[in-house]
């Protein structure tokens, strides 16, 4: 498809979801200096960057575990390249019972809400980009622990380089754009009521996709050449059960270029492909996966295959891709219900 009518259905689009987009910042003023001294400093094991973080993030609250009793729960094939932002707040809020913790997951994050979650005493993880020195992309976690106006930067702790690594702005913006600016904010029973209200009109998630759909398109209308931005959009349509459009958002990005671990981390293409029908779109990303040298490590590749092969009514296929997701990860909730749904409707 060509440029032009992609930019003629972003408009059309953005006129929806500019209606419906709200101004999202808590509007408090903020400090020039600022730091969160509460928390974890355990470097990651091997791919257990989410583990780690999360970790590091559950010791504000008193936390007493390592990173490895969420590693064996997240994923209990350390080979595993991804935990996606979903399941870490489902270990939060259901494998837990000690603490009063619960986790949140939204799109669409800023600077300004990032720093306003910080000071009112809410830890913040966030999903984006890193090329640390040696490797090519790949997806991170980071938790930020303080940050400085005046230098414009960040104070974290990074799991793989250690505490009190330093982003800038930029940098954070940069990199987490890749990830449609996503971010899981913990927080304790008692104070959800003020959680809420300092997100604002992102505490209710369909209005949060809507406001991350709108960030999205207007970065792609100022660039139509940036491919994250397309990527986010058909993210946020996903969301929104708009799946012809996700499809087209998805096209123009891969057309693009994007990352070649992308599809490791990120499953909307997929979701998107499958209902509308592209099953061999959706066979084509999970080879690539399995022949990339990581991506056959991610038990998202095998959900999502067996899905295309149940969609093309290849069943005993479909149940043997399921069974090697749960095989990678018995508690991935999503290739469980799927092979349930089989072998139910197949009795």
């Amino acid at each position: 498809m060509k440029t032009r009518p992609f930019l003629i259905l972003l408009i059309l689009l953005g006129t929806a979801a500019g209606a419906l987009a709200q101004t999202n910042e808590a509007g408090a003023d903020l400090p020039a200096l600022f730091s969160m001294n509460s928390f974890g400093t355990e470097l990651q094991g091997w791919n257990n960057c989410a583990p780690a973080t999360l970790t590091n993030a559950l010791k504000h609250f008193g936390y007493a575990d390592d990173q490895y009793r969420a590693a064996r729960w997240l994923k209990p094939n350390n080979e595993d390249k991804n935990v996606s932002a979903w399941q870490m707040a489902e270990f939060v809020n259901t494998q837990i019972p000690e603490l009063p913790v619960h986790a949140i997951v939204r799109d669409g994050g800023t600077i300004e809400r990032l720093q306003t979650l910080m000071v009112n005493g809410f830890p913040v993880v966030i999903e984006f980009g890193y090329e640390p020195a040696g490797y090519t992309w790949m997806g991170h976690y980071l938790l930020p622990i303080g940050f400085d106006q005046a230098q414009t930067e960040f104070n974290t702790m990074d799991s793989f380089n250690g505490p009190n690594t330093r982003y800038s702005y930029e940098k954070i913006e940069h990199y987490w754009q890749h990830f449609n600016y996503k971010y899981i904010v913990l927080y304790t029973v008692n104070r959800q009521e003020e959680l809420m209200a300092l997100l604002g009109d992102d505490a209710d998630e369909w209005q949060n996709q809507i406001n991350a759909l709108e960030t999205a398109r207007a970065e792609a209308i100022a660039d139509q050449e940036d491919a994250h931005a397309w990527f986010n959009m058909g993210s946020s349509f996903v969301e929104l059960g708009m799946y012809d459009a996700a499809a087209q958002a998805y096209d123009k990005a891969i057309s693009l270029g994007l990352p070649w671990r992308m599809f490791w981390y990120q499953f909307g293409a997929w979701q998107a492909y499958y209902y509308t029908g592209r099953y061999d779109d959706m066979v084509s990303i999970a080879r690539q996966n399995q022949n990339d040298g990581g991506g056959h490590y991610v038990e998202e590749t095998y959900y999502y295959l067996g899905l295309a092969r149940e969609g093309r009514g290849e069943t005993s296929k479909a149940l043997e891709n399921y069974n090697v997701a749960l095989s990678f990860n018995p508690n991935f909730s999503p290739a469980r219900e799927a092979k349930e749904r089989l072998l139910q409707a197949s009795s």
